[in-house]
């Protein structure tokens, strides 16, 4: 795995997955899906920008990670530059699949194919065990957002604000942190 040191070294990152699909040959980057996915939550949640920068990043533990670690990895390698909150939502946008699984009988019949696979590798439903552990973590419900966005963000050809619109935000969530 790589380290990022600086901000200019995720957008970098970033704007590299531009050429690599997203899922199952969909006709959308892992740039697309990130960028959209933070304008999703801009729309739902415009209050709360470390929310909608973790939509813009938290696919990228898919780069150095299976699909049952990628927000675990996600989480390590961004909380050094943008902190602990963000670290947790990009980790719990994975196990708010499989909250969202248990608690809504709709909502396994939105997901893609390839959610669906990795669902299996990320655990299936919930325990009993599980969901009581999972709602008693301080940023779930702010995870479950970040997961109906990530559901919403696969639009291929989407018109959407660039990375460039969204520099900022990371310059002053890293600089928030530093200064902690």
């Amino acid at each position: 795995m790589t380290e990022l040191a600086s901000v200019d070294d995720l957008v970098d990152f970033l704007v590299a997955t531009a050429d690599v699909p997203s899922e199952e040959g969909l006709a959308f980057s892992h740039l697309d899906h990130g960028l959209q996915c933070a304008f999703e939550l801009r729309l739902a949640v415009p209050h709360d920008e470390q929310l909608q920068l973790a939509g813009l990043v938290h696919d990228i533990g898919h780069r150095f990670g299976a699909d049952d670690v990628h927000g675990v990895v996600g989480a390590r390698l961004l909380e050094p530059l943008l902190g602990s909150r963000v670290g947790a939502l990009v980790e719990g946008h994975v196990p708010a699949k499989r909250y969202l699984v248990t608690t809504d009988p709709e909502y396994r019949a939105q997901l893609s194919g390839d959610s669906i696979r990795t669902l299996g590798l990320q655990g299936g439903p919930f325990t009993d065990h599980e969901m009581a552990a999972w709602t008693r973590s301080p940023h779930w419900r702010d995870a479950v957002e970040l997961r109906r966005a990530d559901d919403r963000a696969k639009t291929p050809g989407r018109d959407v604000p660039g990375i460039d619109a969204w520099i900022p935000g990371l310059r002053a969530l890293h600089a928030l942190r530093a200064r902690k």
